[in-house]
């Protein structure tokens, strides 16, 4: 029931405000917090707090904060030997402004984590690894060696195809689970809107799909989450919670429908569990703080 994460490792500065400025205009921040985050740190700090043992690759700078962060990894339970650590080269980093709607605005400087090349993903042992999840925080090269050293694995490829890259769309064919939320799927599907109901979500999911065995998953917001085969497509609704920040939300989703998914749940039922621990997730603040024990997750879903 093993995960292996191919992702981004930042340092997110996170910023609270009243409400998120205008261009040009300057607010006053409310507080100011350092939190460990990338969206490949996020997936892996998900998965392994629902209880699949986790390993995470990924490059940070030979500085303090690299070190800090591959130290908070560890703390969570997430592998790091596979985390490079590049001298003369700065860890990535995210500034982060929430509102106090719990909306948010985020940009993102990739630092080390663009530094990881496919040599290195090739070089690296995979046997044995049920799951294999990436985004499209680390070079999109480094993440089609890992898929297709994973098929001849037979592991199951999942790719979080954010954020919405023209290039992502050439390892959507590598892909067995495609995770996108509607803003990505608009882009790559190439709508003029994004798109809401189930009808329009599974038409523009099926424009993304290169083989018939393939799954969209369309993350709705607050609507919660659509699965998309080739014949059959499903809704799971979001619950009903009071968000205080949701930054990370997606990639508790994807680390915890990984981690479900190398259990050997179904499909169903995992994106059940995953819509459920992004739910419990907004209601903390931080990204990978704010992921949710798998004892946490099974109590809300029976509560």
């Amino acid at each position: 029931m093993t995960v292996f994460v191919l992702g981004s490792i930042n340092l997110d500065a996170v910023a609270r405000v009243d409400d998120l400025p205008r261009p040009g205009e300057t607010v006053a921040g409310l507080s100011l917090a350092l939190f460990l985050g990338g969206k490949g740190a996020n997936q892996a700090v998900a998965a392994a707090r629902m209880g699949a043992p986790t390993r995470l690759m990924g490059a940070v700078g030979g500085d303090d904060s690299g070190k800090g962060l591959k130290a908070k990894l560890a703390g969570y339970g997430v592998q790091v030997a596979d985390v490079l650590e590049l001298e003369g080269v700065p860890t990535g980093q995210a500034h982060v402004w929430v509102a106090n709607n719990a909306e948010n605005m985020i940009v993102v400087t990739a630092g080390a984590n663009a530094m990881v090349t496919p040599q290195q993903v090739s070089a690296t042992p995979i046997e044995g690894q049920r799951v294999l999840l990436c985004q499209l925080e680390t070079p999109p090269a480094a993440v089609e060696a890992l898929f297709r050293a994973g098929a001849a694995k037979g592991s199951l490829r999942i790719l979080n195809a954010a954020p919405a890259l023209p290039q992502g769309a050439a390892l959507f064919p590598l892909t067995d689970i495609l995770i996108v939320n509607q803003t990505e799927l608009a882009s790559y599907a190439k709508l003029d809107r994004e798109p809401t109901r189930l009808e329009e979500v599974s038409v523009a999911a099926r424009k993304l799909m290169s083989r018939p065995d393939q799954t969209i998953i369309v993350t709705l917001g607050s609507a919660g989450v659509a699965a998309v085969r080739r014949d059959e497509a499903f809704l799971v609704e979001g619950r009903k919670v009071k968000a205080i920040d949701t930054v990370g939300a997606g990639d508790c989703f994807c680390g915890a429908l990984a981690a479900a998914l190398a259990s050997g749940m179904d499909l169903r039922d995992a994106v059940e569990m995953a819509n459920a621990a992004a739910a419990l997730s907004v209601q903390k603040a931080g990204a990978a703080p704010s992921m949710p024990s798998r004892r946490e997750v099974e109590a809300f879903l029976e509560g």
